[in-house]
């Protein structure tokens, strides 16, 4: 037998038409059997649903430390928007950037990031920056203070 003596193949599998009369072999309940939950229009069960017996997430005592409640959140700036919203020579503080509603919470303080580009001389005063950021008021002719 050669190859190009093979039957030509299927290769593209039609789709199962379901619910189109009992000719077909998938009517009436359109392979879907008899009663139950799977069986109803919109029925969808979560991947987590164990057939009513308490899931394993329950079932598993919560115990042990964790640090999470102990993070500390920062609200970011990038050096972009203090190019956007302030002047050349203006003093950049965390109580004049929620003042002006360029960040919304303060949360633990605030830490610029270097994202953009800027050119004004401003005296930036915040919790946290990143090195990059310094930098890159520094270069032009501002300052990083760190409160």
């Amino acid at each position: 037998m050669k190859l190009e003596s093979l039957p030509a193949s299927n290769e593209t599998k039609a789709k199962k038409r379901v619910g189109r009369g009992p000719g077909s072999g998938m009517g009436k309940t359109s392979t879907r059997g008899q009663k139950g939950q799977k069986s109803r229009s919109g029925a969808s069960i979560s991947a987590w649903f164990q057939g009513g017996q308490t899931p394993i997430y329950r079932r598993i005592p919560k115990r042990g430390f964790n640090n999470a409640r102990f993070e500390e959140k920062f609200a970011t700036i990038n050096v972009s928007d203090l190019e956007k919203f302030f002047q050349d020579g203006d003093v950049v503080t965390p109580e004049v950037l929620k003042e002006r509603g360029i960040i919304k919470k303060q949360l633990n303080g605030v830490k610029v990031l270097a994202n953009g580009e800027i050119t004004k001389k401003l005296t930036v005063k915040a919790q946290r920056f990143s090195s990059a950021s310094v930098t890159k008021i520094e270069n032009a002719g501002g300052k990083a203070e760190v409160i």
